[in-house]
């Protein structure tokens, strides 16, 4: 009987974890908690204030905005109550450690590193297009794209390039 009580548990808990880890993005509904490591392997989460997080589910997105970001400076994102998060799972891990990470350490933001696709594997997407996922008080508000400089500008509320 123990056994039995045992393994149902454990099943509960491997069944809890896999919906904790890849619950779809949806209007109307609270953002689901992130905890992942930054480019620089320090804990990253997303602030209960920020209003605006900027998913990159494709490497020329992520070029695109870290263009636009990389000439804004450091606290830029924060003055905007926006985080960067970026899913690097289909990169071999052996290239995101010795490539990819130490050239991300270069920039000056943070942004989140999704090294497990299981994590995002709901959320929305468009080829070579960012999702950017309004928030309000923790839910999400709306979800849109941007594929190119001038709809990144206006998601920043920069002026068009």
């Amino acid at each position: 009987m123990r056994l039995f009580v045992r393994s149902w548990a454990l099943a509960g808990l491997m069944l809890a974890s896999t919906w904790c880890m890849a619950q779809p993005i949806a209007v109307g509904r609270p953002l689901p908690a992130i905890e992942l490591k930054d480019q620089h392997d320090q804990r990253w989460v997303v602030p209960q204030q920020t209003e605006l997080l900027i998913y990159s589910a494709s490497r020329a997105a992520s070029s695109k905005l870290q263009a636009v970001l990389t000439r804004q400076g450091e606290g830029f994102l924060a003055s905007r109550q926006a985080v960067y998060l970026a899913n690097m799972s289909r990169m071999p891990a052996f290239i995101t450690r010795t490539m990819a990470l130490p050239s991300l350490r270069e920039l000056p933001f943070r942004l989140g590193v999704v090294t497990d696709g299981k994590l995002t594997a709901e959320w929305p997407v468009k080829d070579d297009a960012l999702t950017l996922i309004s928030l309000k008080d923790g839910k999400v508000a709306s979800i849109a794209y941007a594929a190119d400089d001038a709809a990144i500008h206006r998601a920043l509320g920069l002026p068009a390039p």
